[in-house]
């Protein structure tokens, strides 16, 4: 008989507990214990990620605070939103199988929007999000803003793939007032910073250091011209290590299974 590793079919449950200063989360996930490429841990990220918000909404209710993100408020879509390369494949098949004309409408939105950052000078900055550092990724994100690109996937101010976007987009969260958002480089914008990023950690993996922008990133805006050019995936990984590898950088206190 084969062995379970050697089982395409073959699947294992691991649990595992992340640990913050003001919260612990207790949970499992069964994964494929063959060859596994990184998209399977996606709903997962999304998972944690959405857990995080949840965690922090219900601290900041307890501070008196309230979030201002709503639908119709649709100021941080004109933003420079850099995304994992796993989703940035996800969102291209997203495309690949929307019914038409609308998947022609959402590709010419993405071709406008590429004559627009190739007129604003930033189209080959953005092709090379490995250069860049913290204060190269401030000056895109201001000047990116200022070109008032929206999502291609924005409709009415509000996202057309709710359920499909980015963590990026996920985890960013404010308590300021919505109008506040209309100028990024505004003092009034208060951010909210979650426990945990979920999405730098999806997005290092696979990568052989750590550090600031040591995560590879794709900008959302480029995804149909990344992928493209990147039609090959990154080899797949056992289930297993895959997901020790995504928790390991989630901080994880405990891993068992």
């Amino acid at each position: 008989m084969p062995s379970e590793r050697n089982d395409p079919e073959a699947e294992t449950t691991v649990a595992f507990t992340i640990e913050g200063e003001d919260f612990r989360v207790d949970s499992q996930v069964t994964v494929p214990v063959g060859p596994t490429q990184v998209d399977a841990l996606l709903p997962l990220a999304r998972g944690l990620a959405d857990l995080m918000v949840r965690e922090t909404t219900e601290a900041l209710a307890d501070a008196g605070l309230r979030l201002s993100c709503k639908a119709g408020c649709g100021a941080c879509c004109r933003t420079l939103v850099a995304i994992s390369e796993v989703e940035a494949r996800n969102l291209a098949q997203l495309i690949e199988e929307l019914p038409e004309p609308r998947r022609s409408v959402i590709r010419a939105r993405f071709a406008t929007a590429r004559e627009q950052l190739e007129i604003g000078g930033l189209l080959d900055r953005l092709r090379h999000p490995e250069e860049w550092d913290e204060d190269e990724y401030g000056r895109l994100a201001g000047a990116y803003f200022r070109l008032g690109i929206p999502c291609p996937f924005l409709e009415a101010e509000s996202c057309s793939i709710y359920e499909e976007r980015p963590i990026t987009c996920r985890e960013y969260l404010v308590v300021s007032a919505p109008e506040h958002c209309a100028k990024p480089d505004s003092s009034e914008v208060r951010r909210v910073r979650l426990p945990l990023q979920v999405f730098s950690a999806l997005a290092r993996l696979g990568s052989p250091e750590e550090g600031a922008f040591e995560e590879r990133v794709v900008p959302l805006i480029l995804v149909p011209e990344w992928t493209e050019a990147h039609r090959g995936e990154p080899p797949p990984q056992p289930g297993p290590e895959l997901l020790r590898e995504l928790l390991g950088h989630l901080s994880v206190k405990r891993e068992e299974g």
